[in-house]
């Protein structure tokens, strides 16, 4: 009898070590856009790319929800935050857009232990609504001034405020600039190397909030030679919301930027810190050094899918005014990172050539130049921009 039953326990055992154990449920994230400041934050084509960089690691299950444009009914949008373990905002709109009963909900699941992520722009939405800005620490544009907060910069290694007055919100040219750790030992941090190289993107300063219950994990140095502050600024920040956790990252402002390595692996640990509290994801071999960036998807890992930072929509690859059209299969092709070139106002004979050769008459109008065209000044906020003449007849954006 004994022996019987000492055999039928093993057999259990065996049995129960042989199933294979199930795998973790795959972490819920909203996906949220539909509006921004302008055609120069293009969500259109960069959410496809958000979400392809989170559905690569195997971890999350995302849903785009998008909302309703400007002028149209808010009624029937009532998304259902609690689905959610963490919302990624890719999203720009007014204090207006969302009604009271929608902003009280997302309060409500941020406090309760949502997470959010805060992705480039997204930091320029609801200057008003005090909630959200608690929640983001600092944003910029859309008429942000000292009312909002003091300006928030690192300073011989401590967060430091300004409050004297002034708007909020600046950026130079889309250079290359180097980011440094200020929290090595936070989860999404962890591991990174001390200092990196950011591939071509908006160096946001100059922003302005409450900055409540808010660290800054790394910064950049906002040259002045660039229109910058003089400042190391703020570019990944985590602050806590109640029982939630925020993720804000300024950078990602198009497709290029999105596809630079850094940004793809602090933007998937920093989802997943906010989903859980916890980054299980290790740090990739190719991640870019202080001395050069990484651009492109980065070398699949074992058991991940064929799909990348850059591998969107080949219709959702046309970038924004300034930066060169690259096709999604350029950018999956590690690129040497150089300054870009100001315009020189050539026209491209090659073009012009051909026309002439196949017999028809070059409009001006039409004609391109040599390298990216770089305005003085950035607009945000939906402003209008001022069209000027270049010698050539070509409008040049601003």
């Amino acid at each position: 009898m004994i022996r019987h039953s000492v055999c039928t326990v093993l057999v259990v055992a065996v049995a129960i070590a042989s199933v294979s154990p199930r795998a973790a449920a795959p972490i819920r994230v909203m996906l949220l856009d539909g509006e921004s400041g302008g055609t120069y934050h293009n969500w259109k084509a960069t959410t496809p790319v958000l979400k392809k960089q989170l559905d690569q690691t195997g971890l999350f299950q995302v849903d785009v929800v998008t909302a309703p444009p400007a002028g149209a009914s808010f009624n029937a949008f009532k998304p259902d935050f609690t689905k959610y373990q963490a919302v990624v905002l890719n999203y720009d709109a007014p204090d207006d857009r969302w009604p009271a009963d929608l902003k009280t909900a997302f309060e409500r699941y941020m406090s309760g232990g949502g997470g959010l992520v805060i992705v480039h722009a997204a930091d320029n939405a609801f200057p008003g609504w005090k909630a959200f800005n608690d929640l983001i620490g600092v944003g910029g544009w859309r008429d942000r001034t000292e009312v909002a907060g003091p300006y928030w910069f690192v300073k011989d290694g401590k967060l430091t405020s300004d409050t004297s007055a002034g708007r909020a919100g600046s950026h130079g040219r889309r250079d290359p600039f180097r980011l440094t750790v200020t929290d090595p030992n936070h989860p999404i941090t962890k591991g990174l190397p001390a200092v990196w190289m950011h591939q071509g993107d908006e160096l946001y300063a100059a922003l302005r909030g409450p900055g409540r219950n808010m660290t800054v994990l790394a910064t950049a140095h906002s040259d002045p030679s660039n229109n910058g502050s003089g400042r190391d600024e703020p570019q990944l920040i985590v602050l806590s919301y109640g029982k939630g956790r925020v993720f804000h990252t300024t950078m990602g402002h198009d497709v290029s930027a999105l596809s630079s390595v850094d940004f793809v692996v602090t933007f998937q640990r920093g989802t997943e810190w906010a989903a859980t509290g916890a980054v299980t994801q290790p740090v990739p071999s190719d991640f870019p050094t202080a001395d050069n960036a990484a651009a492109g998807r980065r070398p699949r890992q074992s058991g991940e899918s064929r799909v990348g930072a850059a591998a969107g929509d080949r219709d959702a690859a046309v970038l924004s005014a300034g930066t060169g059209a690259r096709r999604p299969a350029d950018l999956l092709r590690p690129v040497r990172v150089l300054p870009r070139p100001r315009h020189d106002g050539r026209r491209d004979r090659s073009r012009s050539h051909a026309r002439a050769a196949r017999g028809g008459r070059c409009a001006r109008r039409q004609d391109r130049v040599d390298g990216p065209q770089w305005p003085r000044r950035q607009r945000h906020a939906g402003v209008q921009p001022q069209r000027r003449r270049h010698g050539s007849g070509r409008r040049l954006h601003s």
